[in-house]
């Protein structure tokens, strides 16, 4: 395998970012342990465009809270992957109830979906030589999507690795946190500031309701993710985060 391919002078990383929460927190902890960052979202024919819409407002705000991250910050891409919404049935693709299926899983799971994402990130990553791609899946606190898991984000590594004959590092600093504890993280990496662009500026809720303002942010107060996150929350705000 080819052993450096990032550019001259930099150790850079491209950042899964999404416009929710645990993208947001991945990109402050990115450029603090990195050169170079840029930024990859992706058009899947989700049910709402509200978390890409945000995406340019935080890293805007990102940019402000200190000079170095600003300095690091690089490239933002939007990949089209519409035809995800063709080929997968769920929740978040499709104008339907949130519920349970009989696999044990929400019908927000959307099969294949990181197995894209990841794909698509390396092969833009591949283009520059950098070899260091960063993503928000975390197996703690989450709706038990297969494709979150450690064991499948190291399978895919390799995987990945091998087609493209390239020594990629799949990054996921929050793996094994739950959410109080990423909330943690945020106020470590950022502190109040970074805090305040998580509540005001991220999205998660799958409904996309943004009209509705919570102490830990905008969203329906009842589909899982809000659910996730208002707890999280209120365990971090308790000092409960450990």
């Amino acid at each position: 395998m080819r052993e450096n391919l990032k550019p001259t002078g930099h150790r850079s990383a491209l950042v899964l970012f999404s416009g929710g929460q645990d993208s947001t927190i991945c990109l402050a902890w990115a450029l603090e342990n990195f050169d170079l960052v840029s930024t990859v979202s992706f058009s899947y024919g989700q049910r709402h465009q509200i978390e890409l819409d945000c995406c340019k407002r935080i890293l805007e705000e990102v940019r402000k809270i200190a000079p170095h991250w600003s300095k690091r910050l690089s490239g933002q891409h939007v990949i089209n992957l519409d035809f995800i919404s063709t080929i997968a049935s769920s929740a978040l693709t499709s104008e339907v109830e949130i519920e349970m299926t009989n696999s044990g899983l929400p019908n927000t799971f959307v099969p294949g979906r990181n197995i894209f994402f990841l794909s698509a990130a390396a092969s833009l990553a591949y283009r520059s030589g950098i070899l260091n791609l960063v993503g928000g899946m975390c197996e703690t606190d989450y709706s038990g999507y297969p494709d979150c898991r450690e064991e499948f984000i190291k399978s895919l590594e390799r995987a990945i690795g091998l087609g493209m004959d390239m020594k990629f590092k799949m990054h996921t600093p929050l793996m094994f946190l739950n959410k109080a504890q990423s909330w943690l993280v945020a106020e470590n990496l950022g502190g109040p500031e970074l805090i305040d662009i998580v509540v005001e500026e991220t999205h998660s809720c799958y409904l996309g309701v943004r009209d509705s303002r919570y102490e830990w942010g905008y969203g329906c107060n009842k589909c899982p993710a809000c659910e996730l996150r208002k707890a999280g929350y209120g365990q971090y705000k308790a000092g409960d985060a450990v």
